[in-house]
């Protein structure tokens, strides 16, 4: 018997358990190992119902991802086709069982919704995740779930692609039973009892839930406008609308067939390549070097921090929600009050969107250790992390350094969650600048994904290990970079907002702007975002970073004028736009003839911009940043580059990220464009070497810009 798929009898109940670690997927081999155990199981009279479950920590996870790499960039035989092995566990004459724990989610679920029956564990989760790879359900997923779980819950667990928890499925037909305490014996004494049936549910051959043309018409519609709004661009939620309605119109061989054709319609796309792309660039960031595997990460359970300002208080928020221990101060006990006040007033709205309990809310608050500045340095031997979370002050950040590791016990990682300034200037402050890391959070903090983990020049490995596995621990995308201005994402990020801003200068607005960049697919415009932030941040950090020093540069007319009036964004309901409604932009008249008024006097000429050169502009920018970024060794992976952008700074998955994005259009191309920027506006559009070198040989930045680990001391 394959070492895949292990079996075991309980009395009359065979139990199988499929055994392909670390998920459990629907990988080579397992299929066909768990088809022959069914084979066997039917032909020995002794089994009276069989049970399938996974080993280890879930259950089947899903199908081989890499099968479906592979059947992305051209061969379409690898795309796994588990047709034959569904049909062989529904049309088995001994009932199936599936015991699910942990996740089914794509080919899992497909998987156990071949089964004759379900019962799954009390914290387990169910889903048909394939649109957040570009993708379709390919195995039966859409013909399936609307028979179990009915036309409208199938629509939408497939738009959404979000998983659903073990009691909504139960509620939705799709699971028959929770378990109890001990998953296996549940589903060994369920199997026992529906085992005497004289027949067993067979779900192809359900349509009691699929409904008639004119009750789906409306759920179909509406799914189509959901899919628009929350998926925006994006092709494979509309087929999976189109995989189930053909499930509602079509015998269930004929709609596995539609079904199958949309899947191939997708994997053939841009949108799942990118996808994809972005999927194993994720693992690949998060995933520890060879040469530090062998290291084994300090625990962190405790962490102080330091600024209960917007970002310290959504640090805590996101610590808490991980289960650690926090203790939080500020510069005044009126500080530390307003950063409790904050976090309630942000739990109190999650609990009204029904997204925690009131009893989760206060075992949180209850981890969060409101500290007076006096009291701090008795409390902060305590911590196993410190995190300094004050504003974008070197002088300020090098002051509270030198406090925290006064008071910081040995051992204890020090850390600063500045998005621009130096670590090592910081770490200089400290007798102990091996300890010193940088965290950059991205607002808000206890809900956004990315964290850049900065190396310093003197960052021992033993705590780059450990902030990766901190990132871990409280749910954080960790993405290594190195010591240098911005980091990566705000490195990028600066010539990306000043082209915009000169777009602005040239003749077009910041409405037009903002749209373009939408169309594109950003999942916000570039004022916008200046206006979310604060207007007065980037100042700060334009200052501090010494922009725009040499006289000869082209600088941005419009932001200090702005900042100077008094128009900081949304804080105080004027910015690039106005704000008569709270975060609703409005196109402000005043803002601009201010711009026309000052490109005027600088001599700038008003032109027509079209949106393919705002989209170009900014765009490319970033590309031609990031090629630099790589050059410089701040990013050690063109995918590094792209995680940061799809999961901090709202560039669409769909395509990949910046990088990826050039690659597709062609670095030939990208390159061409640039050179006739760098030819029209000067030095600032000067190619990156790495872009030429990469361009004129035919390479990609996905095949070959690899230039070690970010923040290398060799650098």
């Amino acid at each position: 018997m394959s070492e895949l798929v292990r079996t075991h009898r309980d009395g009359d109940v065979l139990v199988v358990e499929i055994d392909n670690p670390p998920v459990n997927a629907l990988g080579p081999g397992v299929p066909e190992a768990l088809a022959a155990v069914l084979d066997a199981a039917d032909r020995d009279d002794g089994v009276a119902a069989i049970v399938v479950r996974g080993a280890g920590r879930t259950f089947v996870a899903g199908a081989d991802i890499a099968t479906l790499e592979d059947a992305a960039w051209g061969d379409e035989a690898a795309a796994a086709d588990l047709h034959d092995l569904l049909r062989r566990v529904e049309q088995c004459r001994t009932p199936v069982v599936m015991a699910i724990h942990g996740t089914a989610l794509g080919g899992g679920l497909e998987l156990a919704m071949a089964g004759h029956y379900r019962v799954a564990d009390a914290a387990a989760q169910v889903g048909q995740p394939e649109v957040n790879l570009g993708i379709v359900p390919g195995a039966e997923g859409t013909q399936r779930l609307p028979r179990l779980a009915g036309v409208a819950k199938a629509l939408d667990m497939c738009v959404s692609g979000r998983p659903v928890t073990a009691q909504d499925a139960l509620a939705a037909g799709i699971v028959d039973e929770i378990a109890g305490e001990d998953l296996t014996a549940s589903a060994v004494a369920f199997a026992r009892r529906v085992a005497a049936r004289s027949s067993h549910p067979l779900t192809s051959e359900r349509a009691e839930r699929l409904g008639d043309p004119e009750t789906n018409a409306p759920l179909l519609a509406a799914a189509r406008a959901q899919a628009e709004k929350i998926r925006r661009h994006q092709v494979a939620p509309l087929k999976a609308v189109d995989a189930i309605e053909a499930a509602t119109r079509l015998p269930f061989e004929a709609g596995c067939r539609r079904e199958r054709e949309l899947f191939f319609e997708c994997v053939r796309g841009e949108q799942a390549k990118a996808l994809i792309h972005v999927f194993f660039a994720e693992r690949a960031a998060s995933k520890l070097p060879e040469d530090m595997a062998h290291l084994t990460p300090a625990e962190i359970r405790t962490i102080a921090i330091v600024g209960g300002g917007t970002m310290g208080s959504g640090i805590a928020m996101a610590c808490a929600n991980a289960g650690l221990d926090v203790i939080l101060t500020d510069a005044t006990g009126d500080a530390v009050a307003a950063g409790e006040a904050a976090i309630r007033t942000n739990y109190d709205a999650t609990v009204a969107r029904g997204r925690l309990t009131p009893d989760a809310v206060a075992d949180r608050l209850a981890r969060i250790h409101l500290t007076p500045p006096a009291a701090f340095p008795a409390r902060a031997v305590e911590a196993d992390l410190v995190i300094e979370a004050v504003f974008e002050d070197l002088a300020l950040k090098q002051r509270v350094f030198r406090e925290i590791d006064a008071a910081a016990r040995p051992g204890c990682i020090l850390a600063t969650n500045t998005s621009t300034l130096d670590i090592d200037a910081i770490a200089s402050a400290t007798s102990r600048p091996e300890a010193v890391i940088g965290l950059h959070f991205f607002s808000p903090a206890a809900v956004m994904r990315l964290l850049e983990i900065v190396r310093g020049s003197r960052t021992d490995l033993d705590v780059l290990v450990a902030a990766l596995a901190f990132a871990k621990r409280v749910r954080k995308l960790g993405v290594v970079v190195g010591n240098g201005p911005g980091f990566v994402g705000n490195r990028l990020m600066f010539p990306y907002m000043y082209e915009t801003q000169f777009l602005v200068e040239d003749g077009a607005t910041p409405a037009q702007v903002d749209r373009a960049l939408a169309g594109f697919g950003m999942a916000m415009g570039v004022f916008a975002v200046d206006d979310m932030a604060g207007l007065d941040v980037g100042a700060r950090v334009r200052k501090a970073l010494g922009h725009f020093s040499d006289p000869r540069e082209r600088r941005p007319l419009v932001h200090e004028r702005l900042v100077a009036m008094g128009r900081l964004g949304q804080k105080r309901g004027a910015g690039w736009y106005r704000y008569d409604e709270p975060r609703k932009p409005t196109p402000d008249p005043e803002v601009e003839a201010l711009i026309r008024s000052l490109a005027t006097d600088a001599g700038i000429a008003a032109r027509t911009i079209s949106d393919e050169e705002i989209v170009d502009r900014a765009i490319l920018a970033l590309v031609n940043e990031g090629a630099r970024a790589l050059e410089a060794g701040v990013a050690a992976r063109a995918s590094d580059i792209d995680v940061i952008y799809v999961n901090g700074y709202g560039f669409p998955g769909w395509r990949g990220g910046p990088l990826f994005y050039a690659d597709r259009r062609g670095l030939g191309e990208v390159l061409a464009r640039i050179r006739a920027f760098h030819r029209e506006h000067g030095e600032r559009w000067r190619p990156a070497p790495l872009l030429v070198e990469l361009a004129e040989r035919g390479g990609t930045f996905r095949g070959g810009a690899l230039h070690g680990r970010a923040g290398a001391r060799s650098r």
